[in-house]
């Protein structure tokens, strides 16, 4: 019932903002139309305390189910958009043990016109102090094969699932991954960014990006190397930057960067012979 409760709040906060920004029609997946149907079950116990017996109805926490706003025209409201989003994830205390524990909300860096946009997971340790997202050593590793693709961070957008570094149990250090309520909560802002921004590729950054993104719970192993449909943007699936640092093998890098050949085809970039050759040899 909290589930629920969560869902339809997010939902009433975020249709609210869109009637504010002027937008008066939404698009809806025949599936989002489909699951209306279905039934949302409550335990016993809570059905009798409420004074009249909910409608069937069902709001699915995935993101494919989330209605989709027309975006905005122009580039001024999209400044202005992604300004508002910014203030209601910085303002946002729906997840108290990660408001308890926050130095900063790691809202997002970048270009918002950008025809490329990065998703990760949730920020580290450095990522919470300064504020932006990857700026610890896999964000340095992610600028560099950003810079390789002959992009800059400020021409791309790069984001996370959450907005908050997950809290760690006191005198531990590292990082954990996100929950699924703690994505499922999160998520409406980066879908929100997403919407603004209406990238051309968006690349998913590890498994839990593309499990916080299309609720896909298979290895990255799996999905990465080809292109998925999210919001009907192509999604490239790809291993994390941090999994390139504990494992440096050449071969795990040809991979990572085969992908950004194939972003960067599908953006119709230019690409020299010598990025094309990169990782197949060593130096």
């Amino acid at each position: 019932m909290n589930e629920y409760r969560s869902a339809l709040d997010t939902t009433e906060e975020y249709l609210r903002n869109l009637k504010g920004r002027g937008v008066q029609h939404l698009s809806v997946r025949v599936e989002t139309l489909a699951s209306l149907s279905q039934q949302v079950s409550f335990p016993p116990a809570e059905r009798e305390t409420q004074a009249v017996e909910p409608k069937p109805v069902s709001l699915p926490i995935i993101p494919q189910a989330i209605a989709v706003a027309t975006p905005p025209a122009t580039n001024g409201d999209k400044d202005t958009a992604m300004g508002e989003i910014r203030q209601r994830a910085e303002a946002c205390v729906k997840c108290p043990h990660l408001v308890g524990s926050r130095r900063n909300v790691v809202f997002g860096v970048g270009d918002i016109h950008s025809p490329l946009m990065f998703v990760g997971e949730a920020p580290g340790a450095d990522e919470d102090l300064q504020g932006e997202p990857f700026v610890g050593a896999a964000g340095q590793l992610l600028t560099r094969i950003i810079k390789t693709m002959g992009l800059g961070r400020d021409t791309v957008y790069i984001a996370n699932i959450l907005k908050c570094r997950p809290d760690m149990p006191a005198q531990s250090s590292g990082n954990r991954k996100p929950t699924p309520d703690e994505m499922r909560t999160c998520l409406p802002y980066l879908l929100a960014q997403i919407e603004v921004i209406r990238p051309k590729v968006i690349v998913a950054l590890g498994a839990t990006a593309m499990e916080g993104l299309l609720g896909k719970g298979e290895g990255i192993t799996k999905l990465r190397g080809k292109f998925l449909q999210f919001r009907e943007i192509p999604l490239m699936p790809t291993f994390h930057p941090a999994y390139l640092l504990r494992n440096q093998a050449l071969t795990e890098k040809r991979k990572v960067w085969e992908d950004m050949l194939l972003v960067m085809e599908r953006l119709e970039m230019p690409i020299s012979e010598k990025q094309r050759g990169y990782f197949l040899k060593a130096a």
